[in-house]
C-alpha cells in the first residue's frame, strides 16, 4: 500500500515497456527472453504494478508437465 519503489528506468527497460505495451494495446501477450539475471521479470511485473494489470509469472522447468500446467490454468481460470 502506498507510495511503493520502482525499478531504475533504463534504455532496455524503456524498450522492454514499449514493447509490451504494444503487446498490450493489441490484446496479446508478451515474454521476454534473455539471459538469466537481466531483470526481464521484474521489468514485466514493475510494468504491470504501473498500469494496474494482473501479472503471473512461472518459470518452465523440464518437470513442469501438462498436468502441471493444467492445474496452473485452472487457478488463473477460477480467479
Amino acid at each position: 500500500l502506498g507510495n511503493s519503489s520502482r525499478l531504475v528506468i533504463t534504455p532496455l527497460t524503456d524498450r522492454c515497456y514499449r514493447t509490451l505495451m504494444g503487446a498490450v494495446h493489441l490484446d496479446v501477450g508478451g515474454a521476454p527472453e534473455g539471459p538469466a539475471g537481466t531483470g526481464k521479470t521484474e521489468t514485466t511485473k514493475d510494468l504491470a504494478k504501473a498500469i494496474a494489470m494482473q501479472c503471473v509469472v512461472f518459470n518452465c522447468s523440464d518437470g513442469l508437465d501438462y498436468l502441471a500446467m493444467a492445474k496452473f490454468f485452472k487457478g488463473l481460470a477460477a480467479s
